[in-house]
């Protein structure tokens, strides 16, 4: 069993994203390439942008810390602190609405 705070987790990547010059920072908390779940704390300073890309899987999105924006297509969702996003299976990109921290679970096929 393992204990972990994702607060403290949260703390740490944002400090490296703000010293990061592509103003983001992640780190995979559980799993991994050799396991079908996989979860990661990813920190954005605002205004930085995950660019358009593809999900490997099933996944969520929880936002720990902040407002984040996810668009697919024409469609996009704002989300803030509490709120838990299922991410679509299509294209999708997220930006930060403010310096932001995000739990993103992804179940591989």
């Amino acid at each position: 069993m393992r204990k972990l705070s994702l607060d403290a987790v949260a703390r740490e990547q944002m400090k490296h994203a703000m010293e990061n010059s592509n103003q983001r920072s992640a780190k995979t908390v559980y799993g991994g390439h050799e396991r079908v779940l996989r979860q990661s704390v990813i920190a954005l300073v605002q205004g930085a942008v995950m660019g358009d890309h593809l999900s490997p899987g099933e996944a969520t999105l929880h936002v720990l810390q902040g407002r984040i924006r996810l668009t697919a297509g024409k469609d996009s969702w704002d989300c803030r602190t509490g709120d838990l996003l299922d991410i679509p299976a299509d294209r999708h990109s997220v930006t930060a609405l403010e310096p932001s921290v995000v739990l993103l679970t992804v179940a591989k096929p």
